[in-house]
């Protein structure tokens, strides 16, 4: 059983930068292609961003491109999420998630086995 706790978040100004971690327990981290999604408030969860175990290929949606990175640590054991040129649109709940899955898989939320409970991060001045 994987179990994932995201860190970090909260209250930035917009155009400001913040960055999110996850860690999982149980499993093997390095063996997950791992993703962010993010949850505004009244409106469905969507993905943000994606990448594999094996430290191959990324994948962001279209709106966070260019301002975000995901990366990760496998010797850490943790994905981060670098969310700069902040936007209070990108205000939201996020979340880790890990799956075995690949491919275009990873843009979509059902692959998704294990999810955290989520990190809030609202942009506002």
């Amino acid at each position: 059983q994987v179990r994932l706790v995201e860190s970090g978040g909260g209250l930035v100004q917009p155009g400001g930068s913040v960055r999110l971690s996850c860690t999982p327990s149980g499993g093997f981290f390095a063996t997950y292609n791992m993703g962010w999604f993010r949850q505004a408030p009244a409106m469905e969860r969507e993905f943000v961003a994606a990448i594999t175990g094996s430290l191959g290929p990324t994948y962001y949606a279209d709106v966070v491109k260019d301002r975000f990175t995901i990366s990760r640590d496998n010797a850490k054991n943790t994905l981060y999420l670098q969310m700069n040129s902040l936007r209070p649109e990108d205000t939201a709940v996020y979340y880790c998630a890990a799956t075995a899955s690949a491919g275009s898989a990873l843009l979509e939320e059902i692959p998704y086995n294990y999810w955290g409970q989520g990190a809030q991060v609202t942009v506002s001045s």
